[in-house]
């Protein structure tokens, strides 16, 4: 059987699946703009897919066009597998002949397939329904509206986060947060999209009280439509960064772009509120274009909430001071311990800590909140190969998160070495039989670390940088000759790194450039020494992902599929989150 595969990618991290709270009664009153019949059953929809992978009994199957296939063309197979209301558009039609679908026409407003009355009437028995509609993903954004605006908490709070870099660590935190005092939901995993975000809407019911929304972008005018989606209250604009540089063209254009979400949020009279870093120049500016209050963090005390004496504490997390300047002038400072690895990630503290203020919450909630943070998502700490230590970063990269993951990648090795601190290394067992290596590695410095471990980075391509790219490999590459032993590189833009390394100090035998990721893991599997620390850095554009069950005493199921699913597999030690 044949399966639609949904951005035609293998990765169930890419493949959006959503347990919903809408039933069918939902999705024909959003669909057609009309009341259910008498004889319909509202019978619940379990959950809302784009792939025919991930069909289970009672979903609702939405037939998107990929790159390469068409879900119009799995049709057949997801009601097979037990769809029981399927989205698409005319072209589908084909497909659904022989199915017993109930064909609903939602461009005409009308029923095909026999007598209305009658035919509803064996849904009870297991009939789906299928909507044919003009567009597919305009149907599927009128259906997550509608939930949320009919079938919600009358005061339902909504919280959009956007950002460069850290914005889904942010977004985590935050409903760890609000969660303490509100019944809060929010889009899991890569769900930021204009097909991503109205799914997540699927998921809200009459219980929540707030949701927490990553909104994401690739273009000027996206963010905007989000936001007349869900509607948010609350803004958090994290950072402003050449991600995505190589489709807006400038830095302003790519502010532009995450302003929408601030000019989207209602006056401050009614409950409107942005939170924005008070250390990034674009974020600041963004204070004048919003007509919610603005509300600053950031590591100075020009900032409405500010920390200072951040210290790292390897693989327990970081701690720092809390200060909030108050309305009546008065300072409140509390000194936090939270478990994120990095000092960077203080930011994603105070973005959270920041939405808790505004929001009414207590310091003792805002610091139970933090405090507890969820499952990392995406940075995992496991054993590797050889008694090493492997840390995987791989949802994707640019400059400021690789160099993020590469001052953590510095603290974690000095914890180390001064005893603070121990990451779960394997057993240490010989090196493979036949491995050749590098006829220069005994040679330097970096074999005089054996005995401690070594700092291994493995970085990969960086994409959509347009004419920052060559800058910011560079950047990478320099940063990462003061931090670390050994680089390997990987991609026809790891050369620039590699390159830049060499000319910053690293020593050219402490270089190893990779044209793709098998020859990368064979380099590792020749080089890889007990205590070794090994970050692994880049995006699954370049399948940077697919080096780390390779590596890993991890199973590969695990590990290189889903996020959710590495986090599981891992040995308990809790990560942070540097995506871009």
């Amino acid at each position: 059987m044949r399966y639609f595969r949904s951005k035609d990618s293998d990765s169930v991290a890419d493949r959006p699946k959503v347990e919903t709270a809408i039933t069918q009664h939902t999705l024909w009153q959003a669909l057609t703009g009309t009341p259910p019949p008498q004889t319909l059953t509202p019978h619940p929809i379990s959950c809302a897919v784009l792939d025919s992978r991930d069909v289970e009994a009672a979903s609702l199957f939405i037939a998107f066009s990929g790159t390469r296939t068409d879900g119009h063309e799995f049709i057949r197979q997801a009601i097979a597998g037990g769809a029981t209301a399927v989205i698409c558009e005319e072209r589908g039609l084909e497909q659904l002949h022989e199915t017993g679908a109930l064909l609903v026409d939602c461009r005409r407003g009308r029923e095909e397939g026999g007598e209305k009355e009658a035919t509803i009437a064996h849904l009870a028995a297991g009939r789906p329904i299928a909507y044919i509609v003009s567009d597919a993903s305009t149907a599927l954004q009128a259906a997550g509206v509608f939930q949320r605006l009919h079938r919600t908490h009358p005061d339902l709070r909504v919280v959009g986060v956007t950002g460069s870099v850290g914005k889904t660590s942010t977004k985590e935190l935050t409903a760890s947060v609000l969660a303490r005092r509100y019944r809060t939901h929010h889009n899991t995993g890569n769900l930021n999209s204009e097909q991503g975000l109205p799914l997540a809407l699927l998921g809200l019911h009459t219980g929540h009280e707030c949701t927490v929304l990553e909104m994401g972008m690739y273009d000027v005018g996206e963010i905007r439509l989000l936001c007349d989606l869900a509607r948010p209250h609350i803004g958090v604009v994290t950072n402003v960064g050449p991600t995505h540089l190589e489709r807006l063209g400038t830095m302003d254009r790519i502010a532009q772009a995450k302003t929408e979400l601030v000019e989207a949020l209602p006056d401050a009279d009614n409950g409107g509120a942005a939170i924005l870093n008070q250390d990034d120049a674009r974020v600041r500016a963004m204070a004048a274009a919003t007509p919610a209050r603005p509300f600053f963090y950031g590591l100075t005390a020009e900032a409405d909430l500010w920390a200072d004496e951040i210290e790292s504490l390897g693989m327990e997390g970081i701690r720092f001071r809390f200060h909030h300047r108050q309305e009546n002038g008065c300072i409140h400072s509390q000194r936090l311990k939270v478990p994120l690895l990095g000092r960077h990630s203080v930011y994603t503290a105070l973005g959270a800590a920041a939405v808790g203020i505004v929001s009414g919450l207590s310091w003792q909630d805002i610091g139970a909140g933090l405090q507890h943070a969820p499952s990392q998502l995406r940075l995992v700490v496991m054993p590797g190969i050889n008694g090493s230590t492997v840390i995987d970063d791989t949802y994707n990269a640019s400059p400021v998160s690789t160099v993020a993951a590469l001052n953590l990648l510095n603290d974690l090795f000095a914890r180390r070495q001064s005893g603070e601190d121990c990451a779960p290394a394997a057993r240490s067992p010989s090196m493979a039989s036949g491995a050749k290596r590098n006829p220069q590695s005994s040679n330097g410095q970096h074999q005089k670390q054996q005995r401690g471990g070594r700092r291994i980075a493995i970085l990969g391509d960086m994409r959509e940088l347009g004419t920052f790219t060559t800058e910011g490999h560079k950047q990478v590459g320099a940063h990462a000759a003061g931090v670390t032993d050994l680089l390997v590189t990987v991609g026809a833009l790891g050369s620039l790194i590699a390159d830049e390394a060499r000319k910053t100090g690293l020593p050219s035998q402490a270089v190893y450039e990779a044209g793709d990721f098998e020859t990368a893991v064979q380099i590792l599997k020749e080089v890889a020494q007990p205590l070794d620390l090994l970050l692994v850095k880049g995006s699954r554009a370049v399948g940077m992902e697919r080096i780390v069950p390779e590596i890993s005493n991890q199973p590969a199921t695990a590990a290189a599929t889903d996020p959710a699913s590495r986090q599981r597999s891992n040995t308990g030690v809790g990560g942070g989150l540097l995506e871009s």
